[in-house]
């Protein structure tokens, strides 16, 4: 038996009893949907064990059961839609599946308690921070208002909110997006629970922000004693953050053992690919010379101007001076956090932001600011793939629909357009009978594929993909990248790839672009910006990157084969 194999054993045996010392001890949880006629599985016999001060991450790709498990822990599950049909939760010891709704209720905030991946789903837009923090004690605890307030401040203080007398105050829109979910988590542990359940809380973050929540949950993980289940698809975030790993698929159990077991030695093909899929952080060897130039930003600005009711308008320079070359057959990637300037650079190009000062320039001609001021012939050589490809489908149109309605509106017959669709959706590895089902019919990762082929089906010279793989599992994200380099090596188009990821960056571009506060802080080849960074915002990026010092796609650490020679 191979050492995994051993350290696996030991873990399901020590998980077939409930260990005395366990704060969560899961069995044979099995969960269906409801219906008379044909319910079907979503949990099978799933077990597992968390002890005090432990970080279990839980692994898998997008219907795995991770969240399923985590809200039938927390009594969360939809009653007309799923119910929990084997196996016992037991929280210190207490069977959850036989307590009163009522009782659950108690337990919840007081014991166990739970963060989301979106904090403005957890978050009552109408009421102030302070009030929603206020509401969970005042539910749990007799306590006079004075000591609640009090009590709210120490948090907001420790989970290092600048200022908290201002963020009691404010309104969760008033806050950024690494502020909000600092809140959710000050709110899920202001009252000291033992198990913090923790769905995808960094997964809509800046690599930045979400280093520093990885931080703080691991500092008040000592601070109050909590156990922690964290849930991801990221192996990058889990080795950054786990005790031990569980691998989820199709409801069931893959692999479970310690962190350094998994990454370094997983037995499981579906594990391995997993983790092999992670992106890492030093780019492939450099790419030939670059080819025609085929967009050029010279001097780009953008100023915007917020108006309030009793203020005066004030000015925000979303884009300063910004230059970008991108020639044919070339990837350029932008990256930098939320409010760099990266969308609103790719919505100048592509003339969906208008009212900017510069040049803009495709194969040598001038661009007009405003998409509408451009002629058709100029339009269909700027395509863009966004972030989220459902938002991207119109949910009443059949696909044929969608990926044909560039090409008949710039006047090709209606069956020379299917024809020409079909032929492209040969090239993303889906065939023709696509055409006429539904977006909802389709995974994430496929609907990004039929974006990215209405995209190209309209033969742009220039492709701008923006955050077009932040929303996918890393297996997919991987699948589309290659998808990406693929079609550009078969159509030789220009692409310029934002992204706040740099590890992708790293992996699929040509030339890095880093940008901070509307500002272009550094470019250059991959080998130079990742190696040799020059600015201290681009070395803050590189250590920000999550799993930075494991090498995914050979099961080690960094520096790992040096010492083993």
């Amino acid at each position: 038996m191979r050492v995994a194999d051993q350290t696996q054993a030991v873990d399901s045996t020590r998980s077939a009893a409930v260990s005395a010392d366990a704060v969560l001890a899961v069995r044979n949880l099995g969960v269906q949907t409801v219906s008379r006629s044909d319910p079907k599985p979503i949990l099978q016999s799933v077990s597992f064990d968390v002890y005090p001060m432990e970080t279990l991450c839980i692994v898998g790709e997008s219907g795995s059961g991770k969240s399923v498990t985590a809200f039938s822990i927390m009594g969360l599950l939809p009653p007309d839609a799923l119910r929990q049909t084997a196996g016992t939760v037991l929280l210190n010891g207490r069977n959850l599946a036989e307590s009163a709704y009522g009782d659950i209720l108690a337990l919840r905030a007081t014991t166990m308690s739970m963060v989301f991946q979106e904090p403005m789903t957890a978050l009552n837009p109408v009421k102030r921070v302070g009030e929603q923090l206020d509401e969970v004690i005042r539910i749990h605890r007799k306590l006079p208002a004075a000591v609640r307030k009090d009590k709210i401040m120490k948090m907001l203080a420790e989970v290092n909110l600048p200022d908290p007398p201002r963020v009691y105050a404010a309104y969760p829109h008033e806050l950024s997006g690494g502020q909000r979910q600092r809140i959710v988590i000050a709110m899920a542990l202001i009252l000291e629970p033992k198990l913090l359940i923790a769905d995808e809380p960094t997964t809509a973050l800046d690599v930045t922000t979400q280093k520093q929540i990885l931080y703080l949950m691991k500092q008040l993980q000592k601070t109050h004693g909590t156990s922690i289940i964290f849930i991801t698809h990221d192996f990058g975030v889990v080795a950054e953050i786990a005790d031990r790993i569980l691998v989820m698929r199709h409801g069931a159990m893959v692999e479970t053992g310690s962190r350094d077991q998994i990454l370094s030695l997983p037995v499981d093909p579906y594990t391995r690919e997993l983790v092999s899929a992670v992106p890492g952080i030093h780019p492939p060897p450099p790419k030939p010379a670059k080819h025609d130039l085929v967009l050029s930003v010279r001097d780009l600005s953008k100023t915007y101007r917020k108006k309030t009711l009793f203020s005066r308008a004030r000015a925000i320079a979303a884009l300063r001076d910004v230059h970008i070359d991108v020639h044919r057959d070339e990837v350029v990637g932008v990256v930098g956090e939320s409010g760099s300037g990266k969308s609103t650079l790719a919505r100048c190009v592509v003339g969906l932001v208008g009212g900017w000062t510069g040049e803009v320039s495709l194969a040598g001609r001038p661009l007009e600011p405003a998409s509408r001021d451009r002629p058709y012939a100029v339009k269909q050589k700027i395509q863009i793939v966004f972030q989220d490809p459902y938002r991207s489908l119109n949910p009443r149109r059949r696909i044929v629909a969608s990926l044909t309605e560039g090409l008949v509106n710039y006047g090709m017959p209606a069956a020379r357009a299917r024809q020409k669709v079909a032929d492209v959706l040969s090239i993303i590895g889906l065939d023709d009978s696509a055409l006429d089902r539904y977006p909802h019919q389709f995974s994430g990762g496929q609907r990004q594929r039929l974006c990215l082929a209405r995209a190209v089906v309209m033969e742009p010279e220039v492709l701008i993909a923006d955050e077009a793989t932040s929303a996918l599992d890393v297996t997919v994200q991987g699948q589309v990248l290659d998808l990406l380099l693929d079609i550009k090596r078969r159509t030789h188009i220009a692409v310029l790839f934002i992204t706040h990821d740099l590890r992708v960056a790293a992996q699929i571009s040509d030339r890095i672009v880093v940008m901070q506060y509307g500002r272009i802080v550094e470019q250059g080849v991959p080998q130079e910006v990742i190696s040799r960074p020059r600015e201290a915002y681009t070395r803050e990026l590189i250590n920000s990157a999550p799993g930075a010092g494991w090498d995914f796609k050979n099961f080690r650490a960094f520096g790992a084969a040096a010492a083993e020679s």
